[in-house]
């Protein structure tokens, strides 16, 4: 039995350069991908993103936009484990309810660590496991202003991305190089 992935497209496409794992993901479906993975668009639906991984996967590829500092398109691939030890940014998406209390969070504005966060949670009440292997596929945006449609550079960089992407995978064999790709799956 192969490895169960997911490609998990975050972003909002609502926000220029926040589209960017949406699109990647899109442009990844039409490529031929092993058996057990699965390319997921989901937007801006990081509590389905949490559920969904309860159905037990061995890795997890988030694909976002990423603002780390570097020149717009600049493409990041972050192990989420050593990003979490080295401290990286606060939630977005929680505040503190209070001493002693969990955060309080908000569907509309749940990052990448917020969704894990609440994995966790998830996990330990439903007795799942999560993801062995967690990375981030980033791009570094140029606007994420309201608008549709990629900056230059991001869009340039959507095909590396499908690329980095196809190379953490085990790449199918010869004969299958012909065959369709897979559907893309969009939450509810």
């Amino acid at each position: 039995m192969s490895p169960k992935v997911l490609i998990a497209g975050i972003g909002n496409v609502f926000l220029g350069d926040d589209g960017f794992g949406v699109e990647t993901v899109r442009a990844l479906s039409a490529q031929p991908l092993p058996d057990g993975v699965e390319v997921v668009d989901f937007g801006v639906r990081g509590v389905h993103l949490a559920y969904q991984l309860l159905d037990g996967y061995d890795t997890l590829v988030l694909v976002d936009a990423t603002a780390r500092g570097g020149e717009p398109g600049t493409l990041y691939l972050i192990e989420a484990e050593a990003a979490a030890g080295a401290g990286a940014g606060a939630d977005a998406g929680t505040q503190a309810a209070g001493p002693g209390e969990g955060p309080v969070l908000d569907g509309h504005h749940m990052s990448p660590d917020t969704v894990l966060a609440l994995l966790g949670t998830l996990c330990a009440g439903t007795g799942a496991t999560p993801p062995r292997r967690t990375l981030v596929l980033g791009c570094e945006p140029a606007c994420v202003e309201e608008g549709i449609g990629l900056s230059a550079p991001v869009a340039a960089a959507v095909p590396e991305a499908v690329c980095m992407a196809l190379d953490l995978l085990d790449r199918p064999s010869s004969d299958e190089v012909g065959s369709p790709g897979r559907e893309l799956r969009r939450t509810p």
